[in-house]
C-alpha cells in the first residue's frame, strides 16, 4: 500500500446533492445504516486524506455541515445532476486534485481510494469494471476545471461522457465489488443492514 506522504495532496468531494428520487424524496446522505446516517461512513474513511473535505449538498445543509470542511451548491436551483456538483466542486477544492465519491457507498475502502489517488497526475483517474467506468469514483486535476464549465456550457450532463472525452487513467475493479455499491434504494439499503 503506498504510504501517505507520497500520495498528491487531495481534496474531497461527497456528492450528495440529488433528489433522492429512488429513495422517495429522502436525502440519501442522511440515512441510517448500521447506526448511521451514510455521510458518517464516508466521512470517517476520508478524512484522514484531506484537510479540504467538501460536501455538495442542496438541501439539508445544517445536518451536513459537521462532516465537511465546507458545502457547496448547485449553481442552479433545480437539481442538474451529478456532475453539476463536480462543477461547483473543482472550483472550491484548494488542493491540485480533487477525489470524487458518492455518498451513499459506504462500503468503500482505503486500499481502493489509495489506488485511485497513486495514479492521480495531469489526466483524470476514474474506476472500471470491465468495459464500464464508473464515473462517480474518480480522482480529477483541478486544470480540468475549464474543461468542464467548456463542456456544462456546450449541454454536456453526464458525468459519463465528459469523463470519457478526457480518456481517463483507469484502476480495474472487478464486477460487482461490494466496495461499489450503491445504497441507492429503499431495498438495496434495508438488504445491506
Amino acid at each position: 500500500m503506498p504510504a501517505l506522504t507520497v500520495l498528491p495532496t487531495c481534496s474531497v468531494l461527497l456528492l450528495a446533492g440529488g433528489r433522492g428520487q429512488r429513495m422517495g424524496g429522502a436525502d440519501k446522505g442522511l440515512l441510517d445504516w448500521q447506526g448511521r446516517p451514510l455521510i458518517a461512513w464516508l466521512h470517517e474513511l476520508v478524512r484522514p486524506l484531506t484537510d479540504d473535505l467538501i460536501i455538495s449538498c442542496n438541501r439539508n445543509a445544517g445536518h451536513y455541515a459537521p462532516y465537511a470542511d465546507h458545502l457547496v451548491a448547485d449553481d442552479e436551483a433545480d437539481f442538474q445532476g451529478p456532475l453539476a456538483g463536480i462543477k461547483v466542486g473543482l472550483r472550491a477544492a484548494r488542493h491540485t486534485h480533487l477525489l470524487i465519491l458518492p455518498c451513499d457507498a459506504p462500503q468503500l475502502d482505503t486500499p481502493l481510494l489509495l489506488a485511485l489517488l497513486s495514479q492521480a497526475g495531469e489526466r483524470a483517474v476514474v474506476v472500471r469494471q470491465g468495459e464500464f467506468i464508473e464515473p462517480l469514483f474518480c480522482v480529477i486535476p483541478r486544470t480540468l476545471c475549464t474543461d468542464l464549465e467548456r463542456a456544462w456550457h456546450a449541454g454536456e450532463r453526464s458525468p459519463q461522457r465528459w469523463l470519457r472525452s478526457l480518456n481517463p487513467l483507469t484502476v480495474e475493479c472487478p464486477a460487482g465489488d461490494q466496495r461499489l455499491a450503491n445504497f441507492n434504494t429503499p431495498a438495496l439499503l434495508s438488504a445491506r443492514e
